[in-house]
């Protein structure tokens, strides 16, 4: 006797195991709409259902094993530069001189050929 109504019992929990399955669709149209809620005809509109009872729901069906479709992508994490913003210009402006000299020798021949056109244009004019 005491084995048949133990089965009773088994039996009616296995039946009722997934309560989040009925949640999950009757809140399936609301839960597309966003995370936290949705604009429409320019007003914000929040999700009829809690963040709380929203989290406990996702918790729920992770739980069970299915997978919860309605998280938002996730963003890149920024990488954040550790130190102080001058001591990284210092060095940016540091090696952006190195390569200027290196180009120096190049740049004072094309300043003395252009200072020496100058020149010569201005000769040109004063012959005439």
């Amino acid at each position: 006797m005491a084995g048949k109504g133990v089965g009773s019992v088994a039996k009616a929990v296995a039946e009722y195991q997934y309560p989040w399955r009925e949640k999950l669709a009757k809140y399936k149209d609301e839960l597309a709409k966003g995370v936290w809620g949705y604009w429409e005809l320019g007003a914000w509109k929040p999700l009829s259902i809690s963040a709380r009872r929203r989290a406990r729901l996702r918790k729920e069906v992770l739980l069970a094993g299915e997978d919860w479709p309605y998280d938002p992508e996730r963003k890149e994490m920024k990488t954040r530069r550790k130190g102080h913003k001058c001591d990284r210009i210092a060095a940016e402006k540091r090696e952006n001189t190195a390569k200027l000299m290196e180009k120096m020798p190049q740049m004072l021949l094309d300043y003395k050929k252009r200072r020496w056109q100058k020149k010569m244009k201005e000769e040109d004019k004063g012959k005439l």
